[in-house]
């Protein structure tokens, strides 16, 4: 197996016979994935480093790679040893990856990247600097070209349609919907390229990506026809019927590049740069028959807002996701109680037992983060075989997880004392939960965005000087994606929250080397009152599992905040206590107990 250092020298090599500068692998698929089929973890290979959203750039000297708050402590545990910089995005005085391209590059220089794994908005951007400075941004895959050791295949998995009883509505319909949006942006068509909008639009599921269950595919929407770029031979036989009788036909997935460049009649077509990979962008402004319209993915806004039958099924989904975690838990303090040797893995073991366990499981919907002490400050630890700890009887363990099953999916967090806190771990403990119960139990007027939003959430932890470097929540997809959009609770989002919406409550404390806390669950926004004020919404718990409440420092919470804490608790042993055994709700009672002051 070659290393980091070889791989970027093999790299090097390559550029120089291609005549670039510099190289740039983003975080990428063909469909702006945020988790990727294994085939296209290309930035992974030649850095090393496994989280998510970042950004690599070599130069025929140095090298750097960008990533986010999430990911600092991890990036910098990961790159240890290597030539990578790590650039912290979004600190001062840390250059954007085109501030750092610009620099980097001279005059007549040519950046080389996949056409495929970059969004037209990442190429465009670049350009933007660039351009001015003469140095031409050139399409090559030395990916392909180098990364040949025990490189993963494209993923081809059996594709299936989510039936109607769960979606809320058919192909069909939804693609009578798109195409009345279309006709009020002025479009007569849409390159739909992102994969959560695919899978909606059409009802679409497979398991090409981990713990993702949508299928790598394209679609070419018209107002007479849309045309699905995937392998005929991945979708049973009902399943291609059902898509004609909704007006879809079949095209190989290899196929598009060719389609949109022989396309003869004439359309104004609607693609998203963010979402829209630069070939296929490139290949639509190519062909003269096609005007092609910069406009943001109008599908991402329709499946944000659930309908009636999504949101119905996810509330079920959450109280069968409760019952794993209530047995989850009580598994956990058991075996620890009679002294076994634990690890994070254990947790993660013990997890997949229950929830694998509950009807209409699909998988994990996403990697389960058991992370235990120090670990726990990086966001998105994930422990592996040769990189774990051993569950003590001190500290606490954060358990960061979820499941996707046919009828919804979820996220959930719970940090968990497993014997002597220290002062320092106590207090952040019930300063993170004011934050997550500070939001849970928000009202506000319909024209609030998630920024407004997220300020709630964090007013408890300034007080304390304290801050989380990622936003409060995110949206999570129906039967899809952990993280959607367009909503979240963040200081960036701009997106009016209206009922119908899902979104995490996640806020924490994260403090390198020493301790991580996160308490999490999904909120479903509903509508509360409408008076000569105008129309007030507030958010509703969809997770329903036991928060700890040992750890909770005395006197801290407000009356309001534990008059909350105590109803959500009567609320979850109401929902899970008539699916537990006699002993199960026993143990539950216990941990639903109501606190005083």
């Amino acid at each position: 197996m070659s290393t980091v250092s070889e791989r970027l020298a093999a790299l090097r090599s390559a550029m120089r016979s291609a005549g670039v500068a510099a190289y740039l692998i983003p975080t990428g698929d063909p469909h702006s994935s945020e988790y990727l089929p294994a085939h296209y973890n290309s930035r992974e290979y030649f850095s090393g480093f496994t989280g998510e959203n970042s950004t690599l750039v070599v130069t025929l000297s140095k090298s750097a790679l960008w990533a986010d708050g999430r990911f600092f402590v991890q990036a910098e545990k990961e790159l240890a040893g290597t030539e990578i910089e790590l650039m912290r995005m979004g600190e001062p005085g840390v250059p954007t990856v085109e501030q750092y391209c610009a620099g980097a590059l001279a005059e007549g220089e040519k950046l080389g990247l996949c056409g495929l794994t970059a969004s037209c908005q990442l190429v465009r951007g670049l350009q933007k600097l660039l351009d001015p400075k003469g140095v031409a941004v050139v399409t090559l895959n030395l990916e392909d070209e180098l990364w040949t050791e025990g490189r993963p295949p494209l993923p081809a998995t059996p594709a299936w349609l989510l039936p109607a009883e769960y979606a809320g509505a058919t192909p069909a319909e939804k693609l009578a919907r798109l195409r009345k949006k279309l006709e009020e942006l002025g479009c007569t068509a849409q390159m739909v390229g992102k994969l959560d909008n695919l899978a909606w639009l059409l009802n679409l599921r497979a398991m090409d990506i981990e713990c993702t269950p949508y299928a790598m595919a394209y679609c070419f929407v018209t107002m007479d026809e849309a045309v699905l770029f995937m392998d005929s031979s991945r979708l049973a036989p009902e399943a291609a019927e059902e898509l004609a009788a909704c007006g879809v036909r079949l095209a190989g997935y290899d196929e598009v590049l060719s389609f949109l460049a022989n396309y003869s009649a004439p359309q104004t077509v609607l693609a998203e740069p963010a979402s829209v990979n630069y070939a296929v962008f490139s290949a639509l402004e190519a062909n003269p028959a096609l005007t092609v319209k910069s406009l943001p993915d109008p599908l991402l806004p329709m499946k944000g807002v659930k309908n009636a039958t999504e949101l119905a099924h996810a509330r079920e989904c959450h109280i069968r996701d409760g019952v794993a975690m209530v047995r989850f838990q009580k598994e956990l303090e058991e075996r620890l109680a009679a002294g076994e040797a634990l690890t994070e893995l254990t947790v993660d073991e013990i997890l997949h037992k229950y929830r694998s366990a509950q009807d209409k499981f699909l998988v994990e919907s996403f990697g389960t983060i058991a992370a235990y002490g120090p670990n726990a400050a990086m966001m998105h630890y994930h422990a592996t075989e040769a990189d774990h700890a051993a569950l003590e009887r001190r500290g606490f363990l954060l358990v960061d997880c979820g499941g996707t099953y046919m009828d919804g999916t979820t996220d959930i967090t719970r940090t968990y004392p497993l014997g002597p806190l220290t002062e320092e771990e106590r207090l952040c403990y019930t300063w993170t939960l004011q934050s997550h119960i500070d939001i849970a139990r928000a009202v506000w007027l319909d024209y609030c965005t998630g920024q407004m939003l997220d300020s709630i959430a964090r007013e408890p932890l300034w007080q304390h000087l304290i801050n989380y470097r990622c936003g409060t929540g995110h949206s999570v997809s129906f039967v899809g994606n952990v993280h959607e959009g367009p909503h979240s609770l963040n200081p960036r989002n701009q997106v009016v929250f209206e009922p119908g919406m899902v979104v995490t409550d996640e806020p924490g404390v994260y403090e390198g080397g020493r301790l991580g806390i996160r308490i999490e669950n999904e909120l479903e926004c509903r509508e509360k009152a409408v008076n000569q004020y105008g129309r007030f919404l507030c958010f509703e718990p969809m997770t329903w599992v036991p928060i700890a409440t040992s750890p909770i420092v005395p006197g801290v919470l407000t009356r309001e905040q534990r008059d909350w804490l105590n109803a959500y608790h009567r609320r979850v042993f109401e929902q899970l206590a008539p699916r537990l055994t006699g002993e199960e709700r026993d143990w539950l009672a216990g941990k639903c107990a109501a606190i005083g002051d």
